[in-house]
């Protein structure tokens, strides 16, 4: 049964990979849509690309974070914990695709493997060591952090950026922005890439540990192969509900504020998978960051409903996916015993 339950991670772990890559991706690149700086199909095209080189460079990263993120139990107890929370996790995303509102596949993840590790310890198995850190570190603090970082963050920069574009014809300036727009989209599908690569190759890498199949000395070559391939095949297949969300029905937001919004969100997003090794959720960060500069404008342009109707969904995420996974694991362990 161990070779069983880690073949069945493996197949959502690819299912986690290609939805996070359908649904995430293209937020990179809803800017560069709505303000024309890139049609809907180079836009793709571009994000997959650097989605592909990021996912594909995570796997140092993705060993790093599987070493200090959680320890699951040995055997088939620590694969149907890992198989229970990424199920959890794509039915949220599959949910939230459909209804159009971006989160976090990250804090979904997190929550499904605590309420999955909850179910072990209730039905005589293991528990998760270290869940309680993870979930303090990887979601509850970056909840709270990250997307007040990018709102502030981006709503400041407004004002040097509009400064110094003062004396420039506004035909001049959309025209600059749009160029650097097309560039800072390929830095947070870049950014993108580190950051969510890391977490499924670090799924992966836990399940060859729980199966035996690794001593988690090094990560074998397919595992940020798979994983690059199926961000970059959800990518292709282009999850545009959200970036609609995004880029046209969240705030009005014109080229110069388009790119700082992007320029920001992909400087957060790199400096945390590489300069300090934080789990910052690209959603969140690409969200509030175009909040942040879409809010610095002499009128209202916010639909604060969906705003809110956003927030709660960011809350629910970790909660929800606990409670399902919960419910998985409980059924799940009665074939960990066969």
């Amino acid at each position: 049964m161990t070779l069983f339950f880690f073949a069945v991670v493996v197949l959502f772990a690819a299912a986690f990979a290609f939805l996070n890559g359908f649904r995430d991706a293209s937020t990179s690149v809803a800017l560069a849509v709505r303000t024309r700086a890139l049609t809907p199909t180079v836009a793709v095209l571009l994000a997959a690309l650097f989605n592909f080189a990021g996912a594909a460079l995570s796997g140092l990263l993705a060993l790093q974070v599987s070493r200090t993120w959680i320890s699951l139990p040995q055997g088939e107890n620590g694969l149907t914990i890992l198989v229970a929370g990424l199920l959890s996790a794509v039915v949220w995303g599959v949910y939230t695709w459909w209804r159009g509102i971006p989160s976090s596949s990250t804090h979904a993840l997190v929550g499904g493997l605590a309420g999955a590790g909850l179910a072990s310890v209730l039905v005589g198995g293991n528990a998760v060591d270290g869940v309680n850190n993870s979930l303090l570190f990887q979601v509850v603090l970056p909840l709270l952090l990250s997307p007040v970082i990018a709102f502030v963050g981006a709503y400041l920069l407004v004002w040097p950026a509009t400064w110094a574009a003062r004396y420039t014809p506004p035909n001049v300036v959309n025209s600059r922005s749009r160029r650097t727009q097309a560039i800072a989209a390929g830095a947070v599908a870049f950014g993108h890439g580190l950051q969510d690569g890391q977490r499924t190759g670090a799924v992966l890498l836990l399940a060859l540990l729980a199966a035996g199949l690794s001593d988690g000395a090094a990560i074998p070559g397919w595992v940020p192969l798979l994983t690059a391939a199926m961000l970059t095949a959800g990518t292709l297949a282009g999850g545009w509900r959200i970036s609609y969300t995004v880029g046209y029905r969240l705030t009005r937001i014109d080229p110069l504020r388009g790119f700082v919004a992007q320029l920001y969100s992909s400087v957060i997003l790199l400096l945390g998978a590489i300069g300090l090794h934080w789990p910052v959720s690209t959603t969140h960060t690409v969200t509030a960051a175009v909040l942040g500069a879409g809010s610095n404008q002499g009128f209202p342009v916010t639909n604060r409903r969906l705003v809110l109707r956003i927030l709660a969904f960011w809350v629910l995420t970790p909660v929800l996916t606990a409670a399902a996974a919960f419910v998985l694991e409980l059924s799940l362990s009665p074939l960990a015993d066969l």
